[in-house]
């Protein structure tokens, strides 16, 4: 009998784009990998079978990014949903945070400010927590993957953790990179991080 007090969320941020590589924020804006994001992201093929026995079901971003990285990474989604995407950064989408602290606020942070014209730090949570609780209803029957993005990712584990959303300030999930969570018995915890070179990485950030 399969056990199902022990279940895991395994978290895969997109490869690398453009925007990413030079810092923009990137929500909304549909934009492809860069040939390093392809790469990185080919290197997770078989993540799956390294993990051990796991029974997946494969949540996807519907942005470009996240679709080809979890086809490169040999996965086959089951449900492909806006719950799962990247923060909406409205007015400062594709701008970064350099130019945003040198033309808006000089002490704006996503974390603690939210996004004008784009979603609040409460609405941000208000979604992240419905994924979460869409996840724990899946996890009585299976593992769960989730491909998705960089602020996505961060805040997921903050609130899958019971932590408030700000602290994912402190998480470092680089593009390609993976984050492993686990449901034991309703104690959650985050196992790893792991790099898209298969380093693990340190959980602080700025």
């Amino acid at each position: 009998m399969t056990d199902r007090t022990h279940r895991r969320v395994l978290l895969i941020r997109h490869g690398q784009t453009e925007w990413s590589l030079t810092d923009r924020h990137t929500g909304r804006t549909d934009i492809d990998l860069t040939a390093k994001g392809e790469h990185d992201a080919a290197t997770l093929d078989g993540v799956l079978d390294r993990l051990g026995p796991i029974d997946p079901y494969v949540i996807v971003s519907p942005r470009r990014r996240a679709q080809r990285t979890a086809d490169l990474a040999g996965l086959r989604a089951d449900e492909i949903t806006e719950g799962v995407a990247e923060w909406d950064y409205g007015d400062f989408e594709g701008l970064t945070r350099v130019q945003i602290h040198a033309d808006h606020d000089p002490d704006w942070a996503i974390w603690t400010s939210g996004a004008p014209h784009g979603e609040s730090v409460d609405a941000m949570t208000r979604r992240v927590d419905m994924a979460v609780a869409m996840v724990a209803g899946h996890l009585a029957d299976h593992d769960v993957v989730i491909v998705s993005h960089g602020h996505f990712s961060r805040s997921f584990i903050c609130r899958f953790l019971g932590w408030p959303i700000a602290f994912g300030a402190n998480v470092d999930l680089r593009p390609a990179g993976t984050a492993m969570l686990a449901d034991v018995a309703g104690d959650r915890r985050i196992t790893h991080l792991v790099g898209p070179e298969g380093a693990s990485l340190s959980t602080t950030a700025l």
